[in-house]
């Protein structure tokens, strides 16, 4: 049989395996604890933050004004290269008009993106009022302004057939939409570039739609 000897060194090692085995549980038991603590901290952050940029920007007048200015502005340069190229024989051509609606968004992004967001669609429910209001103001401006012997329809209309036209804007849209999502709300992407990249998308869907 064991001497005396031989069983406390086996009950003790047997102590020591089942200490180690109780402290390894323990430690993933508080990892595992202070990781989910730490996520839901991070998420319960995100919202309030979330929250609280969301409800300043809603109840801010600098936040609606800029929506108003930013749509009229866009909705004003963008209609007039139209107004503009149909009035003087295509001076401005297609590949003009789709610059101007592209430097346009460009420079409002840069300008307003920091006070309402830059949205100037109605992706943003609040903001729709702000955005008709803007778009009325720069449609009424260039009826005052541009009041030649005939109407000028400043908008496009399809050339296809419906069907053409739906998968089109569903393709163009999705573009746009992927560009916004990747370089202005991923902090992975450089957003100094973000007016750039949605500019430049704007230009090139003016192009081929």
């Amino acid at each position: 049989g064991y001497t005396f000897r031989e069983k406390s060194s086996k009950h003790l090692e047997d102590l020591v395996y089942k200490a180690g085995s109780t402290l390894t549980v323990l430690k993933a038991a508080i990892h595992y604890t202070l990781t989910v603590d730490r996520i839901l901290s991070i998420i319960e952050g995100s919202i309030d933050h979330m929250m609280e940029g969301f409800s300043r920007k809603n109840h801010c007048p600098s936040t609606v004004m800029g929506e108003v200015l930013g749509t009229y502005f866009l909705i004003f340069a963008g209609c007039a290269a139209v107004v503009v190229n149909t009035n003087n024989d295509k001076v401005l051509t297609n590949p003009g008009i789709a610059i101007v609606w592209g430097l346009a968004v460009m420079v409002l992004v840069y300008s307003l993106r920091h006070i309402s967001g830059a949205h100037f669609n109605p992706a943003v429910p609040f903001y729709i009022s702000a955005q008709v209001v803007g778009s009325t103001m720069a449609a009424g401006t260039l009826r005052l302004l541009f009041n030649g012997p005939d109407d000028v329809f400043s908008g496009t209309t399809p050339q296809g057939s419906d069907l053409q036209a739906f998968v089109i804007e569903f393709i163009i849209t999705f573009y746009l939409m992927f560009v916004v999502s990747g370089v202005a709300t991923d902090n992975r992407a450089i957003g100094e570039l973000a007016g750039l990249a949605i500019g430049s998308t704007v230009l090139l869907n003016v192009l081929i739609a």
